[in-house]
């Protein structure tokens, strides 16, 4: 695919200065530039970079004020790094514009599809299952019975989607995603076994939700698991049963989130966060990574860090103290010494 200047300063309300019609066909870091891509510069630490990029359009701030000649042609915008993002996403539709049911598919005579989709080979959909239009099922995905995915959505390869599941519109499920599968309920027994509690219940994605490569989410005990609107998930989070995620909440890798937490909306999680069931999590708490959060965060905003998890400020006092205990350890044995040695 190939496109000019002009084409890409159309598509991202730009500026041109240079050649309209020099044309690319690939994107590339501004540092390693070739000739027929196309970067940008968003970052001033990048900027010496643009004085010597063999890239042949570079998108910029439109307060960018070169201090030497620039021989690539610049598209200046509000934002270079929106419209970057704006031109990968433009990019990335045309590069996965896929359509038509295959052959090879499995689908249930009781399924309903929408028009424009695309089903992949030996996908599966069950019975009464509905895919929204423009919808893309990438081959090998499973789809259960009585799933209702919406508009525009796209569930890529090998992902398991179990029955009773809602996918709502626009929204990107990854390869290897697990969607309700049996939540984590056992019965302790008096034998010192386990009877397993039957997960009845199901999950719920809203509009715009996208789940990274092989992260799972749980089906509900009763009632609903659910991702609210915007909420962002990254590869390998694991979300229990009955938790709730608030719209335009951040996740990322390997976080583990326990059964019936509440989570608010915009909040940001760092990788490898922990927390246990039954707590609310307030709106726009902010928890770095590797945290262990074993109570309810109240306080809208608070930011807290540590296992377990406390105020970032006081974490970061006390960990002077952390990383000090062993001279502290062998100041507190020399004073002892000296005591023992006067009262001698």
């Amino acid at each position: 695919m190939e496109f000019t200047a002009r084409q890409i300063a159309e598509l991202i309300s730009g500026k041109i200065e240079g050649n309209a019609d020099t044309s690319v066909n690939y994107v590339s870091k501004i540092e390693e530039g070739k000739p027929g891509t196309i970067s940008f510069l968003a970052n001033p630490k990048y900027t010496a970079y643009i004085y010597q990029t063999q890239a042949s359009i570079v998108i910029v701030n439109d307060d960018f004020k070169p201090e030497k000649p620039v021989e690539t042609t610049l598209i200046r915008v509000k934002d270079a790094y929106t419209a970057f993002a704006t031109l990968l996403d433009y990019y990335n539709k045309i590069k996965y514009n896929k359509s038509g049911i295959s052959e090879k598919a499995g689908i249930s005579d009781t399924a309903k599809l929408g028009k424009d989709i695309y089903v992949g080979d030996f996908a599966f959909i069950g019975d009464n299952s509905k895919i929204g239009d423009l919808s893309k099922i990438y081959p090998q995905v499973y789809i259960g019975d009585n799933v209702k995915i919406g508009r525009n959505t796209t569930v890529f390869p090998g992902a398991r989607i179990y029955s009773d599941t809602v996918i709502g519109n626009d929204c990107i499920i990854h390869a290897g995603v697990v969607i309700g599968s049996d939540g984590f309920g056992f019965a302790p027994q008096s034998e010192s076994n386990y009877l397993k509690v039957a997960q009845i219940g199901n999950v719920i994605l809203e509009d715009e939700v996208e789940v990274g490569s092989n992260t799972t989410i749980d089906r509900a005990t009763l009632g609903s698991t659910i991702i609210r609107k915007g909420a962002k998930i990254d590869n390998l989070v694991q979300i229990a049963h009955n938790v709730e995620v608030g719209e335009n909440t951040v996740i990322a890798a390997q976080t583990g989130i326990s059964g019936s937490t509440k989570v608010g909306k915009n909040c940001m999680f760092g990788g490898q966060v922990g927390l246990i069931g039954h707590i609310n999590i307030a709106d726009e708490v902010k928890i770095a990574a590797q945290s262990g959060v074993g109570k309810s965060l109240t306080t809208p905003g608070e930011i807290v860090q540590g296992s377990p998890a406390f105020d970032i400020g006081s974490y970061r006092k006390s960990y002077i103290h952390f990383k000090n205990l062993h001279h502290l350890k062998s100041r507190i044995d020399e004073l002892e010494k000296k005591l023992n040695e006067t009262k001698d």
